[in-house]
């Protein structure tokens, strides 16, 4: 998932949204007020240029073309400066209404467009838009950077800061955030440095979506393109023919595509029985970004290292990751880096185990090869199959995609929070197969709006998200309207019937969705999922274990043909095949974690002599006992695009940080009652209620009485023997 958009773009000191400061000069009010009217007569022609009358204020899709965006963005950057001045050089004495509270009012144009324009970016993008999004980028970090480097507001910041004995709450908490957040941009720094410091960022800004605008360029460049249908073999009638509309779709008529997700591991692998296909699609994943195709990841990763190193450095820390994590729950690289290799011992043990077991079933069916990365998970299935009498398939008629989301996940929201998702045909979105909910609470009330783009499409990027077009706060009478993205591959006829990692993934990006619709702040700087990275994962992998309560699964596990429950025999293997080559899957990713704390933790001196991205790859995951040549990183150097383009550099071990919060407070859940909306509204009160209004560890606190203990997360992941008191 991502944080809120324009919180990304333009610095979570500095949220956007409406309104003038009240104590502004006359001559700013009027000026303002002559702006007003400006804006009202040219909504008529850009639909940004007022808000939405829409509910929610939902974006209108059917006023909304491209050619809107990029006036619109221009017209917020110029207005939102105008506000930011307006505030800065205010003649009155600096106070937390005139200073503070004006600049989360500031924006709202700006917040408006941005908004909308990178959540269609990401999940319904077009060449059009990736070439905008590299156009804005380096102006929209020089926005940022004359909002953050701003003398004169910086030192009215600064006064409230130094008053804040006067506040509490969470006037207190946005003052010293507000504050922070201009030291950490470089407010206090010398000319000279600032300037080199608005360099680093328009750099970093544009080779960030340079990077992500790469991995769309990567995914069309290495194509598989298969001849055959006989060299498909192990796939469904279903899934061949969707390879083949892909084909179509992509100009190669009478043959079929498989177009490669943005993880190392490709799921189609777990199923082909072709063993060369299986190589030329792992390698074509695997190798990525590393010259093998016309475009070249490699400059990217090592220039951004560099440039991280080299800010930090000028904003007075060791290194990038220790920049990042002083704020994190982390605090230090040391502790986040102690975290994971703690389990390394524990995992790479499984992994052996695993990888025995899987060679034993190679030589029982003849073959005469060591295990390779593009055989482990086409043979753990038939180990599986063999240890669990599991078939995968089989489990799949029993996930059909709507009894999912509304006798799943919908149901089992309901259960523990008494809310309910209302299918409106009324509002209108940005592509095919969207689907947009009223959600109303416990009382009947209604919280906001839930959009579910749970579908694949050409022009969205990979992997799982959630996002928002509107974020909640009290300051400024908002409800949040909220935005799930997957790449579930639409079946071509019949129903859609998911995996269980798919129906697990809408379970987790379910809790970011509340985090975002339970907010109950005042200030959007604070509201929905504001948190640091090691904490906004922990409400949503929460959510995720209740996917196996056993009054859900009985509610939405029902074949998608006959309606008849899962039956108990086969729920029996689902349970116990759970956890399942989770040695695998959590030393994949303990190596994509460790690398991205490898590249962050350099020195600049030792960042820009980075020559090899393969080889500094290959002596860090030796260097961490994370080498396995059978399991390769989840996500490798030139295609990391948590790291590389999003917002999780130096933070990718944050997952793994979050589940042992996520699995100590669902132990702790399911000892006092588990499945009960006296439980459900405990965690809203303390935890998705709260946003960044208050320190996470204290909000986990309020919640669970204590500090987390590993204990939960080993049992959950299967690496330990359950507790015998």
């Amino acid at each position: 998932m991502r944080k809120s958009l324009i919180a990304v773009a333009i610095g979570a000191a500095i949220s956007v949204a409406a309104c003038s400061d009240k104590d502004a000069s006359q001559t700013t009010v009027e000026s303002a007020k002559t702006e007003q009217v400006a804006a009202s007569s040219l909504s008529q022609s850009n639909p940004f240029y007022a808000a939405s009358t829409l509910p929610y204020q939902a974006p209108d899709f059917t006023k909304i073309r491209f050619e809107h965006y990029q006036p619109a963005f221009e017209a917020g950057m110029a207005e939102h400066s105008k506000e930011i001045e307006a505030i800065a050089n205010n003649s009155a004495a600096p106070t937390f209404e005139n200073t503070i509270v004006a600049m989360e009012k500031a924006g709202a144009l700006l917040s408006r467009v941005s908004s909308v324009f990178y959540n269609v970016a990401g999940s319904n993008g077009n060449d059009d838009t990736r070439a905008l999004q590299g156009e804005l980028a380096p102006k929209m970090a020089q926005h940022r950077d004359n909002i953050m480097l701003n003398p004169t507001l910086f030192a009215r910041v600064k006064a409230v800061y130094d008053n804040r004995a006067e506040l509490e709450g969470e006037a207190l908490r946005l003052v010293e955030d507000t504050y922070k957040g201009f030291v950490r941009a470089g407010a206090e720094l010398d000319a000279e440095a600032q300037t080199k410091i608005r360099a680093i960022n328009s750099e970093t800004s544009s080779l960030t979506t340079e990077f992500q605008r790469n991995l769309m360029t990567l995914a069309n460049e290495n194509l598989i393109v298969v001849d055959s249908a006989d060299e498909l073999a192990g796939l469904s009638e279903s899934e061949i023919q969707s390879l083949a509309d892909a084909a179509a779709a992509a100009g190669h008529e009478g043959k079929y595509a498989i177009r490669i997700t943005n993880t190392t591991r490709q799921p189609v692998l777990a199923s082909l029985e072709n063993r060369e296909l299986r190589q030329r699609i792992w390698e074509a994943s695997a190798y990525r970004g590393t010259g093998n195709t016309a475009t070249d990841n490699r400059p990217l990763v090592k220039r951004l290292a560099e440039l991280r190193a080299q800010k930090a450095e000028l904003l007075g820390y060791d290194t990038w990751g220790d920049y990042v994590l002083e704020t994190s729950m982390a605090a230090k690289p040391a502790a986040a880096q102690a975290m994971l290799r703690d389990l390394v011992p524990a995992v790479v043990s499984n992994v052996a185990a695993e990888q025995v077991a899987i060679q034993e079933m190679i030589e029982a069916e003849g073959g005469d090869f060591e295990v390779q990365p593009w055989d482990w998970a086409y043979y753990a299935e038939k180990v599986r199959a063999e240890k669990y009498a599991l078939d995968a398939n089989e489990v799949k008629q029993y996930f059909e995609f709507n009894r999912v989301v509304e006798d799943g996940v919908f149901y089992a929201m309901n259960q523990l929070f008494g809310i309910t998702f209302e299918k409106l045909d009324n509002i209108p979105t940005y592509g095919d197969d969207i689907m947009v909910y009223e959600v109303k609470d416990v009382n009947g009330e209604t919280l906001g709006l839930f959009y579910g783009d749970w579908f694949t499409r050409d022009g969205k990027r990979g992997g799982a998200w959630m996002s928002s077009f509107v974020s909640q706060s009290h300051l400024l009478d908002s409800k949040p309207v909220i935005l799930n993205n997957q790449n579930i591959k639409k079946a071509a006829e019949g129903p859609t019937l998911l995996s269980f990692d798919e129906v697990s993934t809408m379970f987790h990006e379910m809790g970011h969705a509340l985090h975002g619709m339970f907010s109950d702040v005042m200030y959007p700087s604070l509201a929905g999922t504001s948190v640091s990275r090691d904490y906004v994962e922990f409400p949503s992998t929460f959510q995720e274990d209740w996917m196996l309560n056993e009054q859900v699964l009985n509610n939405f596990a029902k074949h998608y043909e006959t309606g008849e429950p899962i039956p108990a025999e086969l729920l029996d293997k689902v349970l116990a095949a759970k956890n399942f080559n989770m040695g695998y899957d959590t030393l994949e990713y303990i190596a994509s974690a460790l690398l991205d704390l490898e590249y962050h933790t350099l020195s600049a001196d030792a960042a820009s002599s980075i020559d090899d991205v393969a080889a500094f790859e290959a002596a860090a995951l030796e260097r961490n006992g994370v080498a396995v040549a059978a399991v390769p990183p989840r996500y490798k150097s030139t295609f990391f695009a948590h790291v590389f383009a999003g917002g999780y550099s130096a933070g990718y071990y944050a997952y793994m940080w979050s589940e042992v919060l996520a699995a100590d407070a669902f132990a702790f859940m399911q000892q006092n009652g588990g499945l009960t909306l006296e439980n459900g509204q405990a965690f809203r009160d303390t935890i998705l209620s709260k946003g960044n209004s208050k320190e996470p560890m204290q909000q986990y606190i309020d919640f669970r009485g204590q500090e987390p203990t590993v204990e939960a997360l080993l049992q959950r992941r299967g690496l330990t023997a359950p507790k015998i008191d």
